[in-house]
């Protein structure tokens, strides 16, 4: 997390620059902004959601518990509208934010890499509960068509770009048994407490790429209330991944607000 913060300051130094020399003529810029048919906005907001196989797979028999954990939001769009009316535009932005949840479930036949008390690896069919925690940050390029609705409401919606800046995919298995390689090769239990880690971090893949839709409503003069929804179309773990059996898919809603310029 340290590293994303910097990354989070690293922006907002950016921000303040282009600030701070957009006042030194601050009514030129807006007036040829607006001949252009440009926009400008900061965001800040929260992404609440979850990563997860679409359909739920087999293995996956019960889901004991979800909690999203907070996941901020920072980013800045360009909006150049067209056409008739200015009806019509192209977005497009850089955004940091993080997406994490926890989930503990109850499965069966559940590939699963086991690190033991001596440090060793086993693999093999996880039968029981499973505890995951899900958190990576990101830096994302949205490539998005608008269309205002009215004065005060656009609708957004094109493909995301994003790069992983870090990556977590972890947790432990108890309550339960692990048949190695397979669902009938030797069984190792664990039960009273005793649990076994897994990390699958270093397995996730550093480009994810998908679908974003959404609105934003005009409350005052620069101020904008907003709504994303950003639906992962490639599994998170790389393709060489073997252990995990099924595709896991980013979907969160990021909510928050925007300052217009």
């Amino acid at each position: 997390m340290k590293r994303y913060y910097k990354h989070i300051l690293l922006l907002l130094a950016v921000f303040s620059s282009v600030n701070i020399y957009a006042q030194k003529d601050r009514n030129w810029g807006i007036i040829w902004s607006a001949l252009k048919g440009l926009e400008y906005e900061v965001k800040g907001g929260i992404n609440i959601g979850g990563t997860s196989p679409l359909p739920l797979p087999s293995e996956i028999r019960e889901i004991n518990s979800y909690r999203p954990d907070l996941a901020l939001s920072l980013g800045t769009e360009i909006s150049k509208w067209f056409g008739q009316n200015d009806r019509w535009g192209f977005i497009f932005g850089l955004t940091l934010d993080t997406k994490a949840m926890k989930t503990d479930a109850t499965v069966k036949n559940y590939g699963m890499e086991i690190i033991g008390d001596g440090g060793e690896e086993i693999k093999g069919q996880w039968t029981g509960n499973v505890k995951t925690k899900f958190r990576n940050s990101y830096i994302t390029l949205p490539l998005l068509a608008g269309y205002k609705v009215s004065k005060r409401v656009n609708l957004k919606l094109g493909p995301y770009f994003s790069y992983v800046l870090e990556r977590d995919f972890s947790g432990h298995v108890y309550d339960g048994y692990l048949r190695e390689d397979d669902p009938t090769g030797p069984k190792v239990e664990f039960k009273d407490g005793s649990t076994a880690t897994y990390d699958f971090s270093d397995d996730l893949r550093r480009f994810q790429w998908g679908l974003q839709f959404g609105a934003e409503w005009r409350a005052f003069r620069h101020l904008n209330v907003y709504a994303d929804l950003n639906w992962g179309l490639n599994n998170i773990f790389k393709k060489d991944f073997d252990t995990v059996t099924f595709n896991m898919y980013p979907i969160y809603l990021n909510m928050g607000f925007g300052y217009a310029f």
